[in-house]
């Protein structure tokens, strides 16, 4: 059964960003709504840009259909080419991958989004000469190698004005100032220093302008390797202790050149390790980690649960939901980066040691760890401008090749991997276990692992600083002389309203609150208490001051040292980590102190809204986390209604305060895909699942069945 809308009478024009050129279009194709299996659909254009591809049909300005969360940059039916995964052509009910020059064309289109949005387009209706031009458009701008300066980030930086203040508060760390701000505010400024040994980019183009190292390593240690062998200062905790990154010598090296180069390492080793005052532990993550290939086939394997082509092919798999979600070993992968960065945190808060994390270029797992770590320590970190500013710091302005993992260019598949989507991942396992601990919401974090693919943003679209300095020049286009002037991803207003950008924002976050003068000293004191934790269950004395507990940390470390090399093991216990990780989880949690996620079996789960929001089979009416928003946002309002009446003076103020609450639409209306889409019609699940249908067509396989279900239980576990 085919339900058909007719053909759109009146033209349609795709609205136009600045600088976006249409290269291509085809008229009368069919859209088709996969929900339930039948082929119900719409029709419209197609088109294609040097920005995106897009559908335009006649129903953007029904009411019915009007969004709560509406991107002005990226429609709903808008795909950007960065956020194309891979394009499928259907010949003869047969799938088909389309790649470089076709010399048929299909006569239906499935493209595959790296947002998870599948979509389905039939071109038997359209013009053959239409089919040839959108199809082959399409395959081309969106799956061929590309120049860096051919990407619309530049088209756009060129033809926009540049009316927006993209800081919004968070630190950019492109100046020194910057450096020394974050130095100040972690209170590292009495052992490490800002260099601007790199201005000009002298000693390394993969080194940001200006970096922070220790205090004692000299300008010619800097410029000796390159940079290599260097400890780069990530951040310090309260109590002295810093962590730290590097990037490792290449393995194939002759042996002269290793015993330099080991020698050159053991010095900058002994101006940081003093002991017993000040200690060193080193971790290597290439080997203590998943390598880039193990964590791109995980998630290449993993988003494939979430790429449905129909309702039918959702229930078939239902019954094995579990065996494929464990067999594609993501989730153990997010387990095991969290259980790396606990450690990380261990060794900080109790042992006050320095880790020194390293790895080839440090711009990769390191990042993860160090955001991770930074994230559970530092509460600033948990703030939306805070976490920006972590995001700035670690990741874009300390190198990762977002061009290269993200392959916006499509010039290598060996070079792609989702990393900054790990540290995405791993940041929503803390905001769904601790939502009063962080100031933004886990919508935040889907619409910025959204923006990843959305070119006119230049955070995520570089490899490094050196690579955006040196195609900041426009002489290129249109014979400019001046600099382009490119966006941050930071200002959530280009893409957002002030009444979508509410939903970025969490209503629940516990705000830190101002500590009182006259009792800052046992507050500080109340602080540490929590923090730190004992070496071993013994119940320490009640009567402690600052002497006797620098004291005993500095016989600890001393014993500890002399100890170890009789017994010839490491200083720390076997169960050292499982004795801090269950010690932290058996006290209150301080929403505003160090948060450690849970990480056993079940309590590492799958990240819903940004993995399911597009299948309306999984959609729960009524319910999800949309419905406790709905009801944390109606009480808002009627208390914020309620402090009017009571305070007459302050209305004007109040009442602007409600225009930031959004007003949702009835919450029987609502599903757990809100706000990415309003209630789906309901998908019909078959009485029997689908497998059990086919079991029963040949009764051979019903041992199988029984098999599949058996699994069931164990999966669970």
């Amino acid at each position: 059964e085919i339900h058909i809308k007719e053909p759109i009478e009146k033209e349609v024009y795709p609205r136009l960003l600045p600088g976006e050129l249409l290269l291509c279009e085809a008229s009368t194709v069919y859209k088709y709504i996969q929900e339930d299996g039948s082929n119900r659909g719409t029709y419209g254009k197609l088109v294609c840009t040097n920005f995106k591809i897009a559908f335009l049909d006649d129903n953007s300005a029904s009411d019915d259909n009007e969004p709560q969360f509406e991107n002005k940059i990226v429609g709903e039916n808008d795909i950007t080419l960065q956020c194309v995964d891979q394009i499928y052509g259907v010949y003869d009910e047969k799938k088909k991958l389309l790649t470089g020059q076709l010399r048929k064309y299909p006569e239906k289109l499935i493209i595959y989004c790296k947002d998870l949005r599948v979509f389905h387009f039939c071109l038997r209706y359209t013009k053959e000469e239409e089919v040839k031009r959108i199809v082959s458009g399409i395959v081309h701008h969106s799956q061929t190698p590309k120049l860096l300066k051919r990407l619309f980030l530049f088209s756009y930086a060129s033809a926009a004005p540049n009316n927006t203040d993209g800081r919004n508060q968070t630190v950019m760390f492109e100046t020194l100032e910057d450096w020394r701000g974050e130095l100040e505010r972690t209170k590292g400024n009495a052992k490490y220093k800002a260099v601007t040994t790199n201005e000009g980019y002298r000693v390394s183009e993969k080194l940001p302008l200006y970096f922070v190292v220790p205090i004692c390593v000299s300008e010619e240690s800097i410029l000796k390797y390159e940079g290599r062998g260097i400890p780069i200062w990530c951040w310090s905790c309260h109590n002295g202790a810093a962590l730290l990154k590097m990037s490792a010598f290449p393995k194939e090296q002759d042996d002269s050149s290793s015993q330099m180069q080991k020698a050159f390492l053991d010095g900058i080793y002994k101006t940081i390790s003093k002991p017993p005052y000040e200690l060193l532990k080193t971790d290597d993550l290439s080997s203590s980690l998943p390598s880039l290939q193990d964590i791109q086939t995980a998630y290449t394997k993993f988003k494939q649960l979430f790429l449905i082509d129909n309702s039918t092919d959702f229930w078939a798999t239902d019954v094995k939901w579990f065996s494929l979600l464990e067999s594609t070993n993501w989730l153990e992968i997010i387990r095991r980066v969290l259980k790396k960065a606990i450690e990380v945190v261990e060794c900080l808060e109790r042992q006050h040691t320095n880790v020194l994390l390293i790895e080839e270029s440090a711009t990769d797992l390191c990042c993860v760890i160090s955001s991770l770590v930074q994230v559970m320590m530092d509460s600033y970190s948990r703030t939306k401008s805070g976490f920006q500013s972590l995001i700035q710091k670690e990741w874009v302005i300390g190198g990762h090749g977002f061009l290269d993992r993200c392959n916006h260019l499509h010039r290598s598949d060996k070079e792609e991997a989702p990393v900054f989507l790990l540290l995405l991942n791993c940041v929503w396992q803390l905001v769904q276990q601790y939502p009063p601990a962080f100031e933004f919401t886990e919508t935040y974090l889907t619409v910025l692992s959204d923006s990843l693919y959305v070119p006119i943003f230049s955070t995520f679209f570089f490899n490094s600083q050196h690579q955006k300095d040196a195609n900041m020049s426009g002489e290129s286009l249109n014979t400019q002389s001046s600099p382009f002037r490119f966006l941050t991803v930071w200002d959530w207003s280009v893409q957002f309203d002030p009444k979508a950008q509410a939903f970025l924002n969490n209503p629940l976050y516990a705000d830190k609150p101002k500590p009182d003068k006259s009792h800052r000293k046992t507050a500080r004191f109340k602080h540490q208490r929590q923090l730190s934790l004992p070496l071993t269950q013994t119940k320490s004395s009640t009567k402690r001051g600052f002497f006797r507990e620098e004291t005993d940390h500095l016989i600890k470390n001393i014993l500890g040292k002399r100890i170890g090399k009789f017994i010839n093991s490491s200083d720390e216990p076997p169960n050292s980590f499982r004795e801090f990780y269950d010690s932290w989880h058996s006290k209150p949690v301080d929403y505003h102190g160090l948060l450690l996620p849970c990480i056993d079996g079940p309590e590492i789960k799958v990240w819903a809204q940004r993995y399911l929001r597009w299948i309306p089979e999984a959609q729960l009416h009524g319910g999800g986390t949309i419905a406790t928003a709905t009801n944390i946002l109606d009480l808002m309002e009627e208390v914020q209604s309620l402090q009017v009446k009571m305070d007459e003076e302050h209305s004007q103020a109040i009442s602007g305060d409600l225009h930031s609450v959004p007003v949702l639409r009835n919450s029987a209306r609502l599903s757990s895909l809100f706000p990415f889409a309003l209630l789906q019609r309901q998908s019909i699940k078959p009485a029997l699942p689908t497998s059990t249908w086919k079991d029963l067509e040949d009764e051979d396989d019903l041992v199988n069945r029984d098999d599949e279900f058996v699994d069931l239980s164990g999966d669970i576990l």
